[in-house]
């Protein structure tokens, strides 16, 4: 599912994880930005680039003045006035799970609106 992964260092430290091409159609390319802190607030940006259309969404947990510290701001444009409480798993491992499914479920969309 993974085509390369880097650790990022300017900015804010994150993990970039661009995805297989050979899971997408043609024309899309796909990668996931992850930031995971010891108190185990993290952030993890999903984003499809293709040449007309830039569709992403987020997964949240962190404290804020828009939502609860849980938080996922939905497709297409991931934007924080369409945020929406949640409720996240504890463990890292059920989040990244969470995460992987639903990208499954986005890439089986993609293929079928080809």
């Amino acid at each position: 599912m993974f085509q390369s992964a880097e650790i990022v260092t300017t900015g804010k430290l994150h993990l970039r994880v661009d995805l297989s091409d050979e899971y997408y159609p043609n024309e899309v390319s796909a990668g996931l930005e992850i930031r995971w802190y010891r108190n185990d607030d993290f952030n993890v940006h999903y984003q499809e680039e293709c040449q007309v259309s830039t569709w992403k969404c987020r997964w949240d947990r962190h404290p804020n003045a828009h939502n609860s510290r849980d938080h996922f701001h939905p497709p297409s444009a991931a934007s924080r006035s369409g945020a929406q409480n949640e409720q996240w798993p504890t463990d890292y491992r059920d989040v990244s799970r969470l995460v992987l499914d639903c990208i499954e479920e986005r890439i089986e969309v993609l293929w079928e609106q080809r």
